[in-house]
């Protein structure tokens, strides 16, 4: 059992009520697609930060219970680098708690090769919260609950040796998934690939699957009525019935090198995408009597509709995310037809950097540090505010929480309001 490595005492501060705080309790958010119903105002203007934070190195993004924002951090303890839960005060930023994960290892990747791509390297990974309990895997595959309040660990699982876990190259940087009173992972051996457990007591609730992972977070979704949790490994779109673990369809897709990128649900279709010249695919989902199949809509090789790693979002039938393959600095911002695969627009100068959708408009983080608020419109681009707040390397998915914006880069991590 790993131990707590610091513990500060709670701030106390009022709870805030669902209708006046959105949460934001996971990395694909509270609706596992990468958006929330909160609205940004009518004009955008930035205020100045309310918090900055040195944060040690990390591609970690923030998620939000409305007392306090959870992150992943990189520190040295006892003479070796090891990742780091982190608890800050969602008002102040001031660290409330830190408590202790796994060996900072990454075998490369993030800080690696020649290309402009120098900045620091560290957990990527993105901490879920819900019920008073937070969930971190870290990057050699071990899964942990911690009570939200204190940091206490309450219950760990070494994947690796406990379910025969397959590790990938660049290790783990998939993130739990939080839906109803289980937590979900990829990651175990032969007959076990996908993994449901207990969030209060971490007992596992069921096993499936032979299919070697991804670096892509798996999201719940509703299809057909349905509800589904999905799982993009390296064989293609998994698909499982959330309570038993039971596979209901499943759709080939290549895998080359890594698949970063989240699938994206609209209506009964599903689109994914990867790098390394992999490209898109959007599908359809049908189902006759009990039985799903899945019928492939378009498909695109090589790197121009590609996510690298920044999963897009959907808006009425359209795509809007970070396209590309290493464009570093200047890779676009696109809007394709989910369904067509048609381009609408683009919009070069941001690099790989992660999107939200807040309401109808595009939060985008830019890998440099700009924050940018753009109408989610198909007619074209339309900014609404731009403004560089971050230092350091932003491969990170900004929040947006009870009316404000949480974001930080490998550097450090900020709270902003959008003011009118």
């Amino acid at each position: 059992m790993l131990t707590k490595l610091v513990l500060y005492p709670a701030a106390t501060i009022a709870l805030l009520t669902s209708t006046a705080f959105a949460l934001w309790p996971q990395y694909r958010g509270p609706q596992s697609d990468g958006s929330t119903a909160e609205k940004l105002p009518a004009a955008v203007a930035f205020a100045k930060p309310s918090w900055r934070v040195a944060l040690n190195t990390g591609f970690s993004s923030f998620v939000s219970d409305g007392q306090a924002v959870y992150t992943v951090v990189r520190r040295e303890i006892e003479g070796s680098e090891h990742e780091v839960l982190l608890s800050l005060h969602a008002e102040t930023g001031k660290e409330q708690w830190a408590s202790r994960l796994g060996l900072s290892r990454y075998d490369g990747g993030g800080d690696s090769g020649a290309d402009g791509n120098k900045g620091g390297d560290g957990p990527r990974s993105t901490p879920a919260v819900a019920n008073g309990k937070v969930f971190v895997i870290d990057a050699g595959l071990s899964v942990y609950g911690f009570d939200a309040a204190d940091g206490k660990e309450l219950w760990n699982h070494n994947v690796l040796r406990e379910f025969k876990g397959r590790q990938i190259r660049w290790k783990n940087a998939a993130s739990p998934l939080v839906e109803g009173h289980f937590i979900y992972m990829a990651g175990g051996g032969e007959g076990q690939s996908f993994l449901a457990f207990h969030q209060d007591t971490g007992k596992l609730a069921w096993k499936t699957g032979d299919a070697l992972m991804t670096h892509a977070t798996p999201i719940a979704t509703t299809l057909l009525g349905q509800r589904q949790i999905l799982f993009f490994n390296q064989k293609g779109v998994t698909s499982v019935d959330p309570g038993q673990g039971t596979q209901l369809w499943h759709h080939d897709f290549p895998y080359r090198t890594s698949s970063a990128a989240s699938p994206v649900v609209y209506e009964e279709v599903v689109y994914c995408s990867a790098g390394y010249g992999v490209g898109s695919t959007a599908f359809q989902v049908k189902k006759d009597g009990e039985a799903y199949t899945t019928e492939e809509l378009w498909r695109e090789s090589g790197n121009k509709m590609a996510n690298h790693w920044s999963t897009p979002v959907c808006y009425k039938g359209h795509l809007y995310g970070i396209y590309g393959f290493k464009k570093y600095g200047d890779g676009p911002l696109a809007c394709y037809d989910i369904r067509t695969g048609a381009l609408k627009w683009e919009e070069s100068g941001f690099g790989p950097g992660h999107l939200t959708l807040v309401n109808d408009r595009l939060l985008v983080l830019g890998d440099a540090g700009q924050l940018v608020v753009a109408a989610a419109d198909p007619s074209g681009y339309k900014e609404i505010a731009n403004q560089d707040l971050l230092d350091g390397k932003c491969w990170t998915t900004p929040i947006f929480s009870g009316g404000k914006i949480f974001a930080r880069s490998a550097k450090e991590g900020i709270c902003v309001s959008p003011s009118s």
